[in-house]
Order: C-alpha cells, then sequence, then structure tokens
C-alpha cells in the first residue's frame, strides 16, 4: 500500500486517475454486490482533484495520499447518510465525522461512500441490511460475512483501497475471512470511538480493511491514539516502526484444541497448515489449554444484549429515528419502532430487556459481568506463556445467502471464535489464508493488550503463504 502512496505523490499516477480506476470497478461491480449504502462520487472527484494540485505543485504529503476510502455506515462522515442500514435512520445526514474519518482524511484519504452492514449492526452475514444483502464477491450466492459486509466487500472486490468498519463480536474479522482481507481489531480503547454507533459499548471498536498488512499499519499509525472528543483513549503506538524492524524469529505463538470446538474439517485443515507455516518462519509453538468457545460464545450475549437494548432507547421516534403515529406516547414509540427495526434488532431488544429486568439482571447481567473479569485474567495468563494466540476466525466457509437466516444459533455461530477478543479487549486480526475452491479462509491472530503494532508487523509475515 505504501508503494502505490508513493506513486501518487509522485504523480506517477495522479489521484484522480486512480480515482476514476476505482469508480470504474465500483460501476462494474457494485450492482450485483450491494456493498454500499451511499456514494459520493462527485465529492470524491472534487477531492481528487485537489489532491492532483497538490501534486502538481509538490506539495504533496500525508500517509494515506489519494488512497481511496470507504466508510461502515455506522460511523459518521459530515454530510453524508448515516443510516445503520435501518430503515430507523434512513433519512438522516450527520452533522460531524468520526475522531478515525478525519484523521484519515488528514492524511490525503478521500471518502468513496458509506457501506452496507447488517442493521445495526444485528449480525454476521450481512445479510440483515433493510437496504438488502451484501453478496460476496468470491461467489455471489453466498454471503460476505457481517456485520461489515459492504466494508470488506469492497476492499476484496477493489471498490476502494482501504475501509473502516467496526468490531463488536467479530464484525471486522469474520466479513474479512469470508472475503479474502486482511480485518483489524484493535486493543479497546487505542482507537477512538467518537462518531460510533453503539452496538455494545464496552465491546465496540473501529478498525480498518486492507488487501494486505501494509496497509492495515497505515491506517492504524493515523487512526490510534488519544483524542479529547474520547476520554478512555489514553496510548498511542507507532506501527509503521514496529511493522519494519519486527522478527518473528522466536516469537511464541499459543494454541489449543478449545479453539477448534466445531470447526468444520475444510476450516481445520487450513488451521494445520497455517501452524505449519507459522513454525517455518521461526515462530515457536506452544499447545495451551484455551477457554473452551462453547462457554466463552454464550458469556458475549449476556454482555452484548442489555448493551444494544440501553443504546437503543435513543431510537423512539422522538428523539432521533422515524416519526412514529399513536395517540399517546406509548403508541408513537411503539409504531416507530414497529416499522423501522428489523427482526434481528427486535430480537436483540427484547432479549437485552429481559435480561436487564431487575428480577433477572442478577442472574444473568451480573453474573455475565463477573464471568468476563474471569475470562479476562485467564487470558492474561495464557500471554505469560506466549506472544500471540492464534485459531480459525470462523469455523466454517461462507454459507449460501437466506441458509441461517431463520436460525440465530447457527448464525450466532459464526463469532465463536471472534467474541473472546472482544470481551477481554486484546487487538485481533484476520489474516486472508488459502482457498477452498473459490471461498476464502481466514486465520486469526491475538496479541497482548496494546501490543497491536507487533500484532499487525506478525501478519505481515504470513502474508500470501497460504
Amino acid at each position: 500500500m505504501r508503494e502505490l502512496v508513493k506513486e501518487l505523490k509522485s504523480g506517477e499516477l495522479l489521484p484522480s486517475e486512480h480515482l476514476e480506476e476505482v469508480i470504474e470497478k465500483i460501476e462494474e461491480r457494485e450492482p450485483r454486490l450491494n456493498a454500499f449504502i451511499s456514494l459520493d462520487v462527485e465529492g470524491a472527484r472534487e477531492r481528487a482533484k485537489e489532491l492532483d494540485k497538490l501534486v502538481r505543485s509538490g506539495r504533496a504529503s500525508g500517509l494515506l495520499f489519494g488512497l481511496v476510502l470507504a466508510v461502515k455506515d455506522n460511523i459518521a462522515v459530515e454530510g453524508m447518510r448515516l443510516t445503520c442500514a435501518s430503515r430507523m435512520l434512513e433519512n438522516y445526514v450527520s452533522p460531524f465525522s468520526a475522531t478515525a474519518v478525519e484523521r484519515l482524511v488528514r492524511e490525503g484519504a478521500i471518502v468513496i461512500g458509506k457501506t452496507n452492514m447488517d442493521e445495526f449492526a444485528c449480525g454476521s452475514s450481512g445479510e440483515t441490511s433493510y437496504f438488502g444483502p451484501t453478496r460476496n464477491p468470491w461467489d455471489e450466492e453466498r454471503v460476505p460475512g457481517g456485520s461489515s459486509s459492504g466494508s470488506a466487500v469492497a476492499v476484496a472486490a477493489g471498490m476502494s483501497d482501504l475501509s473502516l468498519g467496526s468490531d463488536t463480536g467479530g464484525s471486522i474479522r469474520n466479513p474479512a475471512s469470508f472475503t479474502g482481507v486482511f480485518g483489524f481489531k484493535p486493543t479497546y480503547n487505542l482507537v477512538s470511538r467518537y462518531g460510533l454507533v453503539d452496538l455494545a459499548m464496552s465491546l465496540d471498536v473501529i478498525g480498518p480493511f486492507s488487501p494486505d498488512a501494509d496497509g492495515i499499519a497505515l491506517s492504524m499509525e493515523v487512526m490510534a491514539g488519544p483524542d479529547g472528543r474520547d476520554a478512555g483513549v489514553q496510548r498511542s503506538l507507532s506501527f509503521l516502526e514496529t511493522f519494519d524492524a519486527f522478527d518473528p524469529e522466536g516469537v511464541r505463538v499459543g494454541w489449543g484444541e478449545g479453539f477448534l470446538e466445531g470447526v468444520e474439517e475444510p476450516v481445520r485443515r487450513h488451521f494445520e497448515r497455517f501452524l505449519n507455516v507459522l513454525d517455518s518462519i521461526g515462530a515457536e509453538l506452544v499447545e495451551l489449554r484455551v477457554p473452551p468457545m462453547e462457554k466463552v460464545w454464550p458469556l458475549y450475549y449476556l454482555i452484548m444484549y442489555p448493551e444494544f437494548a440501553s443504546a437503543m432507547q435513543r431510537y423512539n421516534g422522538l428523539t432521533y429515528g422515524l416519526r412514529g403515529e399513536g395517540s399517546n406516547l406509548y403508541e408513537v414509540i411503539a409504531d416507530a419502532r414497529g416499522k423501522g427495526f428489523g427482526r434481528e434488532v427486535k430480537r436483540r431488544i427484547i432479549l437485552g430487556t429481559y435480561l436487564s429486568m431487575e428480577r433477572y439482571e442478577k442472574s444473568f447481567h451480573e453474573r455475565g459481568v463477573k464471568l468476563r473479569r474471569g475470562l479476562r485474567a485467564e487470558v492474561k495468563k495464557l500471554f505469560e506463556e506466549v506472544d500471540f494466540l492464534t485459531s480459525p476466525t470462523v469455523p466454517f466457509l461462507p454459507f449460501r445467502l437466506g441458509e441461517r437466516l431463520d436460525d440465530p444459533v447457527k448464525m450466532y455461530a459464526a463469532d465463536a471464535l471472534t467474541v473472546l477478543a472482544n470481551l477481554t479487549g486484546i487487538p485481533a486480526i484476520n489474516v486472508p489464508f488459502g482457498r477452498e475452491g473459490r471461498l476464502p479462509v481466514g486465520m486469526q491472530l491475538m496479541g497482548r493488550w496494546f501490543e497491536d503494532d507487533r500484532l499487525v508487523a506478525m501478519a505481515r509475515f504470513l502474508e500470501g503463504r497460504g
């Protein structure tokens, strides 16, 4: 990715020329893939012309100069719609940009549009959007994963150089695995969440997609670091410095059978090859007793459901959202939510409200919070023995559109191996690793808290080895 930036800064390839190449890809593939909810082609062209002038005057600068950026539609971009792929916010236009977007644009990125997603990030397949499902670019009859479906597809199909997604339980890594790109979930509180619409505030993070590890490092170099509008973000890291200096020789990588529960045979086979590649680059493999995913996965929902139900109270047809009808306040709110929300969103609001009820809160949500603390301590002990943990990213291959929509348990299983990183706050990355026929397979690396730079640098040595 840095080579492309050099070309764009030098004028060997003007930003406007590069943008037109991307627009051509969008015109060719978007009608079938449905990766975007909103496009701002004319705005992008104006921005590219401004960058062309900087090239011609010898003043081109910025780590992302001339790169085309797509943004998930639950992340604010000033003057563009912010729908969260829901009828509830179909016509809402954001008056400001998220900190992550501001920083990328400041370094020369060109925003091309807002990408499709599962409604309010509720989904693991890209099928629950009010604007229709996103399709996998490698097999259009299969899902691309979710909830950041459009952001992954935009990069995989060459409709953007980089993109932003959000990750609550795997929503970046899952579609990155299904579409064959790099997708990175940073340590919680490394990237500002200002301008991100919450699914679950203690789990959500903003992260990048890229066709290579270099693009992840570039994006994170720009986005990571303190922000006065998000008090939790206090630390920064030098991704590019670590990226160029890292040596995988002697790095300890842990894995365990607990990470392979429910993993289907083709994915397990690729994981075994992945372990062999880790060994070949000088890593030391350590088999560990890891937390069984059959216990971790349900814990995620005990935490996520109540937080989501709480966050959704603002969409009542009065504060935000579709205006409801009725003769009293209750009817106005009920009508707005009945018309404005899809089935999966309603399911999660109802379950989250149930778990938050006073009579059940101690049995479910409070117990979940305690178990989460214990899980974090368990993972901390694992990282006393190893530098990284590894597993498949998703237990199975991309499935057919509609195949799991009516079976929430099967759908939720797509996040079985990714929720650990969100519950504990550690960084995690999807590394594309081979294919089963046409379908991409992804492997996951997880690292210690705030060692994101080392994790991305490690991923570089696994690039293209599948």
